[in-house]
């Protein structure tokens, strides 16, 4: 299994300029060794580029992409990582939602594909990223 994060997903849905081809060749090469997975975070994050449920639905179907449940475990840890972030004096309000995809990867063991690395690698270092960066 491998988690997708959204910026990944959106990237080639609104066929970012900039990340769409990284991001499809990445998705495509993945597809090959992995079930790709998303969460209900990710899929509540996904929900904006489209106007209908059905329409979001049909994407994940052709793109292969299932959604799974984010364990308690996750939950929990994705919790003690906001509050780490808030008592280094973190205050961007938006970053809760990387924590849960961030515990639910790593408490699942699983690697992730993303473009950000800043959080994830300072929040859970021992995580598998594939980014554009593949530093690790």
């Amino acid at each position: 299994m491998l988690l997708v994060d959204t910026n990944v997903i959106l990237d080639v849905v609104e066929n970012d300029p900039q990340w769409a081809a990284w991001s499809q060749t990445q998705l495509e090469a993945a597809s090959l060794k992995f079930t790709l997975v998303i969460n209900p975070v990710i899929y509540a994050e996904l929900s904006i580029a489209y106007r209908r449920i059905e329409e979001l639905e049909a994407m994940l179907e052709g793109a292969q992409l299932r959604i799974d449940p984010i364990p308690r475990e996750a939950l929990f840890l994705a919790g003690r990582v906001f509050l780490e972030y808030r008592q280094r004096k973190g205050t961007k309000s938006g970053v809760l939602p990387d924590f849960f995809v961030g515990a639910h990867a790593a408490v699942a063991d699983i690697p992730l594909l993303t473009r950000d690395l800043g959080r994830y690698r300072t929040y859970f270092p021992s995580l598998k990223l594939i980014t554009p960066e593949q530093k690790r």
